[in-house]
């Protein structure tokens, strides 16, 4: 029964006119027989063209394993059982000094948010507890970080403009967990190459803004001014400064003070490290340790100075009651309205997140010699967002200063989290009324401090300009526009200008003509003694050909004489790739070049004008063969050949654009054929997609003419073989029929001869029934010069 149903099912197929084999009805049908009596002695090769099932087969080659794939969303599992006690005292360490670096960090952090200052360790909490089960890396520091507390600070606010009925807590809750849903679905489902979409100058322009945009929020705080609009833009905010700088109160002096302390204790200690580099280790970990130095320093003095006072006569502002232990457990809020609201803030958050997150876990793990998995991390964050606010925490993500202490600490593993962890749950039991003092001043100073080295120096943006000047306007635009506008707008504008860049590059990507020049490796040992300047020069060895561009637009030497592979042949590369998008600039482009250096194999001949076609140009009567450039003395259009080194997929419309080239050239060269050989085509795909639309092997009128069609091979040596080789020996084969691309550059230069191979070493590179795909351009060339000369050309 499933027979005839297979049986009726291909009767159906043929009747529609489908065959089943897609490229069995445009291969001639002597070409393979030809082709193995060309290759003999040696063993023909057939490719077969992939089928759609392998392709489906491909896009899931990863099969998920139940067990692996556990395994990878817990990667504590792989280290965890190797845990020692050398681990265990550098983790404590660690976890211990970052707990001191975190505390104030988080504090001061959490006021950009606009809510209370222990969210800040919450946040900090959730991060430094449950990284160490999803992360993929030892010195990542998951906690509160100053731009995106700064984003979820403008979230909130914009959200209860228009919802009043909800509070900050509320905003910031369900815009962390929406944020962690969007995490977890593209790591759960292994897309963290996505990151590669969002390019680092977008970024780059981003936290430059946000740093200016933090800093200036900041400076009312540090200079006791009040009444100051911090929620726009950040050029509103300094014009409000500017305004309100005579009403300086004696903030300005807590603040500047603690500032220079900050400033100056990092400036000694990084002198000490150049001076003492043998004890770097230590004074890098005593300059990590100046934000709780100066905190509770001037928590201090705050106590000091205001203690004896009522709370409306304190000589400056103070943070004030801070509630203890983990009071606003409890989940994000889910209402539609709330969730509508935050859906359009939230693609601004997940790209710095993402970005902020993998950039700190690559830099620091290529420091220290490990690698990252950028899927997994996203795993991670989205755990800790999903999870944090349920303790009351907001979103969050790696923290750069955290981070690098880590990493100059020698942690050995994720787990230093934890101990960090412990000792933020003590702080929020214990320190409430110790930090109830801790001036406001106090904090903007450590916020100052800390996004005070994070926009782009004068010296990155110069190197900037001298690697893609396109790039810095794009940053330039998107720091204007985030200083007169918003940080998101910002990041949407530079990140579309990107886009948009490089769709114009692939756009208006030129081809390139090649010629052919011969080279050869100096000194070697034959030449290196025996050169004078001016002398005759012969070569020691067989020079080799390799190719250039035509018009010499590139960095090679413009004495050097670049000659056409042979009259009439064309070289031909996609500096961009080959699809839809530049198809037809290429072929228009293609066509108008080969068209003006060739002329027509038969002169088209009207008795009437009116009989020639509208869009064809009559040749000019006062051309004679005496004159360069005339129709007479240019060569016709034998064979073109596609450098395919840069194409690593295709499409239907780069494909149909290959068709109408070929019909356009085959008008242009009647009654002689074009032949079209394609060079370093790599991918299968692209392969099948070429040999479906009847390329890769000669036409019919090219097997047919009266001069026989000589196929050129490509020979290798086998896998099995263990012994070195060079070129095969004119001896084995008839150089005539097939030519070999074995190469050994070593003995080339050492002068050794290698011994011939016999024929049961060597085999076909590809496939013999599609012998005009070749292994790279020498081979192409070859191919055309075997035949053109045997027409005589």
């Amino acid at each position: 029964m499933a027979k005839m149903m297979g049986k009726n099912f291909l009767a159906t197929v043929k009747m529609l006119g489908v065959k089943g084999n897609a490229d069995a009805h445009l291969t001639p049908d002597s070409l393979i027989q030809r082709s193995s009596e060309a290759i003999s002695p040696f063993e023909p090769f057939i490719e077969q063209i992939p089928t759609t099932k392998e392709w489906i087969l491909e896009q899931f080659s990863n099969q998920i394993n139940p067990i692996s794939y556990f395994q990878r969303l817990f990667p504590f599992i792989g280290w965890v059982r190797r845990y020692n006690t050398r681990w265990l005292i550098a983790d404590l360490i660690a976890g211990c000094t970052l707990s001191l670096v975190m505390i104030p960090q988080g504090l001061s952090n959490a006021i950009l948010t606009n809510l209370s200052p222990e969210f800040g360790l919450f946040t900090t909490f959730a991060g430094a507890s449950l990284y160490w089960v999803f992360g993929t890396s030892k010195d990542i520091c998951v906690g509160a970080t100053a731009v995106i507390s700064l984003l979820v600070g403008k979230t909130g606010t914009s959200v209860i403009e228009n919802h009043p009925k909800f509070t900050l807590e509320e905003v910031a809750k369900t815009h962390a967990f929406l944020a962690g849903c969007v995490f977890l679905i593209l790591g759960l489902l292994r897309l963290g190459w996505i990151i590669e979409l969002i390019p680092h100058v977008a970024i780059s322009a981003f936290v430059t803004a946000a740093a200016i945009t933090i800093a200036l929020g900041q400076v009312p705080n540090l200079l006791g001014i009040r009444d100051v609009n911090t929620r726009g833009p950040a050029y509103g905010i300094f014009i409000d400064i500017c305004k309100g700088l005579g009403r300086i109160k004696l903030d300005a002096v807590v603040g500047l003070t603690a500032l220079l302390l900050l400033m100056s204790i990092k400036w000694l200690f990084q002198y000490l490290a150049v001076r003492k580099p043998h004890q770097e280790k230590m004074w890098n970990t005593l300059a990590s340790l100046r934000l709780s130095f100066t905190a509770f320093l001037y928590n201090f003095i705050s106590y000091l100075v205001n203690r004896n006072a009522p709370q409306e006569e304190f000589k400056f502002r103070i943070l004030g009651h801070i509630p203890t232990g983990f009071g606003h457990i409890g989940p994000p809020t889910f209402q539609l309205e709330l969730v509508k609201s935050l859906l359009s803030e939230l693609p601004a958050i997940v790209i710095v997140i993402i970005v902020e997150h993998i950039a700190i876990g690559k830099s620091l793990a290529q420091k220290n010699d490990y690698s990252i998995v950028p899927s997994q991390e996203l795993v991670a964050i989205g755990a800790i967002n999903l999870a944090g606010p349920f303790i009351g925490a907001y979103a969050s993500t790696a923290s750069f200063g955290g981070s690098a202490l880590l990493s100059k600490v020698r942690v050995k593993t994720p787990l230093a989290g934890t101990f960090s962890a412990v000792i933020l749950v003590l702080a929020l039991y214990v320190l409430g009324q110790v930090l109830y003092w801790t001036p406001v001043a106090t904090m903007a100073a450590l916020i100052i401090h800390a996004v005070i080295n994070l926009p782009t120096s004068l010296d990155e943006l110069r190197k900037l300009w001298l690697i893609s000047p396109p790039d810095l306007v794009i940053y330039i635009v998107g720091l204007l526009a985030s200083i007169f506008s918003t940080l998101e707008n910002g990041i949407y504008l530079t990140t579309a200008l990107s886009a948009c860049l490089i769709l114009v590059r692939l756009l208006r990507s030129q081809g390139q003509f090649f010629g052919r020049v011969q080279v050869q490796q100096y000194p070697n040992s034959r030449t290196r003694s025996s050169v004078t300047v001016g002398a005759p020069f012969t070569w020691a060895d067989p020079p080799r050909d390799t190719f250039f561009r035509l018009d010499r637009k590139d960095a090679s030497n413009p004495s050097i004489y670049v000659e056409s592979p042979r009259p009439g042949v064309f070289i031909y590369r996609f500096p961009e790739g080959f699809n839809y998008v530049n198809q037809s600039q290429h072929m228009e482009f293609l066509l108008a070049y080969v068209t003006k250096e060739t002329c027509r194999t038969t002169v088209l001949e009207y008795k009437n004008p009116g009989d020639r076609p509208w869009n064809e140009c009559p040749s000019r009567p006062q051309e004679t063969s005496d004159q360069p450039g005339s129709e007479t003395t240019k060569p016709t259009l034998k064979a073109l050949v596609f450098d395919f080194s840069t194409v690593s997929n295709i499409d239907a419309d780069a494909i149909n654009g290959l068709i109408v080239l070929r019909k356009q050239l085959e008008r242009w060269s009647s009654p002689e054929t074009v032949q079209l050989h394609f060079a370093s085509v790599d991918d299968r795909w692209v392969r099948r997609a070429l040999a479906v639309a009847g390329f890769g092997y000669p036409r019919g009128r090219e097997l047919e003419a009266p001069t026989p069609w000589n196929q050129v091979f490509s020979l290798a040596k086998k896998k099995a073989m263990e012994t070195t080789c060079t070129a095969l020996g004119e001896s084995l084969v008839e150089p005539s029929r097939i030519a070999t691309t074995m190469e050994n550059p070593e003995n080339e230069q050492s002068g050794i001869e290698a011994a011939p191979m016999s024929t049961g070493q060597l085999a076909v590179t590809h496939g013999i029934n599609y012998p005009n795909f070749h292994v790279d351009l020498t081979a192409a060339v070859r191919a055309i010069t075997v035949f053109t000369t045997e027409d005589g050309i």
